[in-house]
């Protein structure tokens, strides 16, 4: 069974995320093609997709968006499955929905959605980004969870292996 992870990362966070979910479904012997969304041309040999986003503004960034449009109809005949990764969901003392990425997967319907808490590092961001992160209360910190991440992946190789 051929898998296609492909995630769209700005700082490198969200890519350490799909790698390490690529891993694992190579541990239960899946055979994984890691891509980033700009530079796949063809889904066509894939038996499955896992596409996965950094999330900025509440929102999935542009190369996975425009992946999501381009094979929007190869991708309805491959299972799906999809995550994002943001400071969504890190407790600030404000309301957080971790899902608020906009209309990206409302027609791509996976199989299966979840988000990743990520990792802030100021050092690694734009005075504009530092700006914008403080203002929305983001907080300083690595709080990404690969057992989770780990977790999920099995979960995807469970449904995909059973298929066989």
């Amino acid at each position: 069974m051929k898998v296609l992870v492909t995630v769209a990362s700005k700082h490198g966070s969200t890519r350490e995320v799909g790698a390490t979910i690529a891993e694992q479904l190579r541990m239960h012997g899946l055979d994984v093609d890691e891509i980033e969304p700009a530079s796949v041309h063809s889904v066509s040999e894939y038996d499955a997709v896992v596409v996965g986003s950094a999330v900025y503004m509440t929102q999935w960034m542009d190369s996975a968006r425009e992946f999501l449009a381009r094979f929007g109809h190869n991708l309805e005949e491959l299972e799906l499955w999809a995550f994002s990764v943001g400071m969504a969901g890190v407790g600030s003392g404000g309301i957080e929905d971790p899902s608020r990425v906009g209309p990206a997967l409302l027609t791509a319907r996976p199989r299966d959605y979840v988000t990743f808490k990520g990792k802030l590092n100021p050092q690694e961001l734009s005075w504009r980004e530092r700006t914008v992160a403080k203002l929305g209360g983001a907080i300083e910190g690595d709080f990404r969870d690969e057992a989770a991440e780990r977790e999920w992946a099995d979960s995807i190789a469970a449904a995909l292996t059973s298929t066989r």
